[in-house]
């Protein structure tokens, strides 16, 4: 007699998945803005440009890495879908552009449709704190990829510039101010490292008690990768902003010179910023050597504007409007011959 093998005997339920889908749109559906022209479940997601003199398309792709490690850990999934949001709404907006809309790529070994409906909440939260639609993306269920209970997440956002406005960089000269953004912890950056050095090394459990910063572990950790696309939009409104650098992996160090015209580098004075409790504790315990400390972690700033001197002002007040605290962090100065982009001093 032959067996009969189902697609559920594989280990894909899809009768979980219409579950899954079934609450996701509804949340989808609420972050709709009026480009949107499809539903959720199309095969392709419509949206129409706005009318634009010049427009250019600015798009970018990016995960939440090892952060989910913490999400698995404590079963809390209703942030890492906002830190993926909030994380390239961030990248697209430093060559200003305003976001039109997100698709998502959630991978799982087993799908669970409460897990599912979590993470794309925060995914809805965070599309509509910036304007943006959540305009469809993939659930893929694949069983023997992952472990039980966990996933992998990724994301896609394209926004739109008028072909004049968009923050190139070109404008940057020696002497402007480096205007400084608090991040809000480590956003989704330099969790292997973290998780290293507080979970294995230091066995630090994440419901612990953290005295150096007041919190619990995993609050700390959890804390949701803010958007600067207000406060940049305010700075470009003023016209108080040369350029702008997101500081994700890399830190300082490698994202800064990423906006710097040719010839030109960065001085950054220490201890112009408060540097978060929980990023020396993890020098600290790790014996972190402080290159790789500035490469890995933000430090507490989330966001870089380099601003004319004359508008530095202009833009300071700008953000105190919007309640930003804001660090004069240093300057632009001429390159040295075969010196670093990126100079620490003090």
């Amino acid at each position: 007699m032959a067996t009969t093998v189902s697609y559920r005997d594989a280990g894909v339920n899809i009768d979980e998945a219409d579950r899954a889908v079934s609450s996701i749109r509804k949340m989808a559906q609420a972050t709709f803005t009026k480009g949107v022209l499809t539903d959720i479940g199309s095969f392709g997601g419509c949206f129409a440009l706005p009318k634009m003199k010049k427009p250019v398309l600015v798009s970018s792709v990016d995960g939440v890495g090892t952060k989910l490690k913490i999400a698995f850990a404590t079963g809390r999934h209703d942030t890492v879908g906002e830190d993926l949001v909030n994380h390239c709404v961030n990248d697209i907006a430093v060559q200003g552009a305003t976001p039109l809309f997100f698709l998502d790529y959630l991978a799982v070994g087993k799908l669970d449709a409460g897990v599912a409906a979590q993470v794309v909440s925060g995914m809805a939260r965070g599309c509509k704190a910036n304007g943006c639609a959540l305009i469809g993306g993939e659930t893929a269920e694949m069983p023997g990829m992952y472990l039980d209970g966990e996933y992998d997440l990724a994301g896609t956002i394209v926004g739109v510039v008028e072909r004049d406005s968009m923050l190139t960089g070109k404008k940057v000269k020696a002497g402007d101010a480096l205007l400084a953004l608090p991040s809000t912890g480590l956003h989704t950056n330099g969790y292997s490292l973290a998780r290293k050095i507080l979970l294995e090394v230091a066995k630090y459990p994440l419901d612990g008690h953290i005295a150096e910063t007041g919190t619990l572990l995993a609050d700390e950790l959890l804390q949701v990768h803010r958007s600067y696309l207000k406060p940049l939009q305010a700075l470009v409104k003023a016209k108080a902003i040369g350029a702008a650098a997101h500081i994700t992996g890399g830190g300082i160090t490698d994202n800064l010179p990423r906006v710097l015209p040719e010839g030109l580098a960065a001085s950054i004075e220490t201890g112009s910023w408060t540097i978060p409790p929980l990023f020396e504790l993890m020098r600290e315990i790790g014996h972190v050597p402080v290159d790789d400390w500035r490469r890995t972690f933000n430090l507490g700033v989330g966001m870089i504007f380099v601003v004319p001197a004359k508008k530095v002002d202009d833009a300071r007040k700008a953000l105190k409007r919007l309640g930003e605290k804001t660090w004069i962090i240093g300057e632009i100065i001429p390159q040295k011959r075969d010196g670093e982009r990126v100079e620490y001093r003090g």
